[in-house]
């Protein structure tokens, strides 16, 4: 006696995995929206002293001079707007872990501590092609 020959349905299929976003994809996307940003604020006037420092606190994208100022610029990019958008997304608690990195590196730095601090974001939104480009200077602020 033989039972009857049951399929099984198929598993849900996954993309493959070089159809998925990769973390290279990512970090290469983050890397060109820094350098978009750095070169947008250099035509402003700005200086760049420093790209991508890190440290256990977290990590500084752009450090720049502005005159006699040290400016801390946060780099963020969203495609879309959804939740706010790219300047929406530097919440509380990303903001206390750039104030907690600005300290770790104004210790190292001798140079940066009679400098009046200030944090920028710049939001980068829309396709990376052609995104739209928005500066917000004296974004937040922290006491010594």
């Amino acid at each position: 006696m033989s039972l009857p020959s049951q399929s099984t349905p198929a598993a849900p299929s996954t993309p493959p995995i070089e159809s998925r976003p990769s973390v290279r994809s990512t970090v290469e996307r983050g890397a060109a929206a820094e350098a978009l940003v750095a070169s947008y604020l250099e035509a402003r006037g700005l200086t760049i002293v420093a790209r991508n420092l890190r440290c256990a606190a977290g990590e500084l994208d752009l450090v720049c001079l502005d005159g006699e100022l040290l400016v801390i610029v946060e780099v963020r990019q969203r495609v879309r707007r959804d939740f706010g958008g790219s300047l929406a997304s530097v919440t509380l608690h990303k903001q206390r872990k750039l104030i907690r990195a600005t300290r770790f590196f104004w210790q190292r730095r001798p140079d940066w501590r009679d400098r009046i601090l200030r944090f920028d974001v710049v939001g980068l939104s829309g396709p990376a092609d052609s995104p739209q480009i928005e500066w917000i200077k004296d974004a937040f602020r922290c006491t010594r």
